[in-house]
């Protein structure tokens, strides 16, 4: 019975690889932005060495772009833990079963979502409580 719940081995490598390239990516675009954004002050990003105070405008545009690559980075630092957490389970044997009511995630759903933890129905309801 439990070799019905369990992924084929061609099927779990398919998503251990997509995992794999998911997580390179992830890892190069959050260090794309920890070297030209998260770790230039206002003055570097500017390319002005001089000690004179900048225009205020110069300054919001520069918090905002500071700010926009800070969310840009959470969000895809949530993403590698989700994809890490994913190949983690493909070591466990566990992969492709929800984590909340135990049952096999649709494939169409992995397909699109590699890193999903939860079935569309365990999904949902998480989001419908989120919501309130």
């Amino acid at each position: 019975m439990e070799l019905e719940v369990q992924m084929e081995k061609t099927k779990l490598q398919k998503y251990e690889q997509k995992l794999l390239t998911i997580r390179k990516e992830l890892l190069h675009e959050l260090g794309y932005l920890e070297e030209a954004v998260l770790n230039h002050t206002t003055r570097e990003s500017s390319g002005d060495l001089s000690a004179y105070s900048f225009h205020m405008a110069d300054i919001g545009t520069d918090a905002m772009r500071r700010e926009t690559a800070f969310l840009l980075a959470s969000k895809e630092g949530r993403t590698l833990l989700d994809v890490n957490d994913a190949l983690s389970r493909i070591q466990k044997k566990t992969y492709g079963k929800c984590t909340d009511c135990g049952k096999v995630i649709n494939p169409k759903r992995l397909d699109a979502v590699p890193h999903a933890k939860l079935c569309i129905q365990c999904q949902s309801d998480e989001e419908k409580n989120q919501k309130q």
